[in-house]
């Protein structure tokens, strides 16, 4: 549970209720805590979420980790982050446990806990929620954190939602790498029309099934034969990429060295092709 920057007031919890915190969903939600309100290094996302088409705010290196797996993850539709827990309740479950409630070290006062994820995946037809909290491996040894995660176990499991604890070790580091060099180029590229984006990426699918080379090579020639700023060809092809319009194994590190067969699954590029021709 992180530690605030000022001392927690009713005053306070009853200004960010009223602001919304904690409220809304998709592009809408309000996080209870953003890295403002804390004195952690705070890490945000430097482009919006693909599935919330807003900016996302992590109080750890760790949950943003975290957070790059959802995004990859097509099951998964909506990402809430430091999601807020009725406080009444907390305070009920920690009473009936015999567990000191999480409180402000400066004014004493009762905290509103919060998960670092509320997580919205699809499920039979419909939607389902999960619940996340991250932490490092190592915290999991102290009492008082365990005892905190009792009190929202508890929390969750009286709503029937699906609650578990997510450390470094559970991460795919490759993984994360991949999708953190991708997560930009998500959206449109600033310097190009969108209908001159799309035909580029028409022309990058057919240099990549017509060149036997290495992914540096390849976005090379294709900036030399268009006569395009060098590196546009591999911001183009990272596009391709992040919309899973070229298929990769995503658990494993994508470097530009890799000739484009260890990289690009190309039976499935090339079955696309034969779908948009007949349809």
């Amino acid at each position: 549970m992180a530690k605030r920057k000022t001392e927690l007031t009713e005053k306070k919890i009853a200004e960010l209720e009223k602001e919304g915190r904690g409220q809304g969903q998709g592009e809408n939600y309000k996080p209870w805590l953003t890295i403002q309100d804390v004195p952690s290094i705070g890490v945000s996302t430097r482009g919006k979420g693909w599935k919330t088409n807003r900016i996302h705010q992590f109080l750890s290196k760790l949950e943003r980790d975290y957070f790059y797996v959802l995004e990859w993850n097509d099951l998964i539709v909506d990402i809430r982050e430091q999601f807020p827990l009725n406080r009444e309740d907390t305070l009920h479950l920690a009473n009936e446990k015999g567990i000191k409630h999480p409180t402000d070290p400066k004014s004493q006062i009762p905290i509103v806990m919060t998960t670092d994820f509320l997580i919205t995946v699809k499920s039979n037809g419909g939607t389902t929620h999960v619940a996340r909290t991250i932490k490092p491996s190592k915290e999991l040894e102290n009492d008082r954190t365990i005892e905190k995660f009792e009190i929202e176990r508890a929390y969750w499991e009286s709503r029937g939602i699906d609650w578990g604890v997510i450390t470094e070790k559970e991460i795919p580091k490759d993984m994360v790498e991949n999708v953190e060099w991708l997560h930009l180029s998500y959206y449109e590229i600033e310097e190009l029309p969108i209908s001159t984006l799309n035909t580029y990426c028409q022309h990058m699918k057919s240099f990549i099934k017509k060149y036997n080379t290495s992914i540096i090579e390849m976005v090379t020639e294709f900036d030399q034969t268009f006569q395009l700023e060098v590196g546009m060809g591999l911001e183009i092809l990272k596009h391709l990429i992040a919309r899973k319009e070229v298929e990769v194994d995503i658990t494993k590190k994508i470097y530009t060295h890799l000739w484009i067969e260890d990289a690009f699954k190309l039976d499935s590029l090339l079955k696309k092709e034969e779908i948009n021709v007949l349809s």
